[in-house]
């Protein structure tokens, strides 16, 4: 009862509109398959009520696990049963506050081996509806495409038939507020937002986007991330690539 959460990087992303305190967006989502989380259930040692929880590093109390668990309880209560005797482990790789979406991909696991492991008969739509809940970036590692254009507030997603590129990632020791990072750019940024932006990058390989943009036209959350967090200029470059709201840079190898 195990499964890999790998990494994710958007190769771009650009705000294109507001829903009530959501931002929707338009971007490529590419899996970094060499870098990823485990998530297991591990049975108890003696049966227990509570939802458990283990991990390698300290999660935040209200954590994407967590909040998984909770929803599918909803629509599947029978799980609460499987949970008194098992346990959740975590072990992660994957660098948190990084963009590279490690807390997303652990939940859609979570959410995927439960399906698996209590034969819950959820289907892929359905699981990820419930996966909206939780995150923008978690429908997409539940449907577990290797490349896809992820549009509106995460919710549609269409796949995008290409190799996943081989990537070098460099995460500083900076941790982003994702939350921060959205506010700097709905306060600083907002006004240059067009809902078209990036339509005919839609259609466009990974790899000649990588080619083509420079690492500020392809992320909107670069310039708002770089205001809030100063130290990230030293490692930026030519060919660095900026995922997510940070701090982590990629590049072709």
């Amino acid at each position: 009862m195990i499964r890999h959460a790998p990494a994710k990087v958007n190769i771009f992303l650009k705000i294109t509109g507001a829903r009530g305190s959501y931002h929707e967006l338009r971007s490529r989502f590419m899996l970094v398959e060499s870098l990823y989380d485990i998530v297991k259930f591990v049975k108890k040692g003696k049966k227990s009520d509570d939802f458990e929880l283990f991990c390698n590093t300290s999660l935040p109390k209200n954590n994407t696990l967590v909040a998984a668990f909770k929803l599918l309880e909803e629509k599947k209560p029978q799980i609460s049963n499987f949970f008194k005797e098992y346990a959740v482990v975590v072990e992660k790789s994957i660098p948190q506050g990084a963009g590279l979406g490690g807390g997303s991909s652990d939940a859609a696991a979570f959410l995927n081996l439960c399906n698996e492991v209590c034969d819950l008969g959820i289907s892929k739509e359905s699981l990820a509806l419930i996966a909206e809940k939780i995150g923008a970036d978690v429908p997409f590692f539940v449907y577990g495409y290797r490349s896809a254009n992820v549009e509106g507030i995460g919710e549609k997603i269409e796949p995008f038939k290409e190799e996943p590129l081989s990537l070098h990632l460099t995460t500083p020791p900076v941790q982003c507020d994702t939350g921060a990072v959205y506010r700097a750019f709905r306060e600083n940024f907002f006004d240059k937002v067009s809902k078209d932006a990036a339509k005919e990058w839609l259609n466009m390989p990974s790899e000649t986007l990588l080619d083509e943009l420079s690492p500020i036209e392809a992320n909107d959350l670069f310039a708002p991330s770089l205001s809030l967090y100063p130290n990230l200029e030293k490692y930026a470059a030519k060919n660095r690539f900026f995922s997510g709201s940070g701090s982590t840079f990629f590049e072709k190898i």
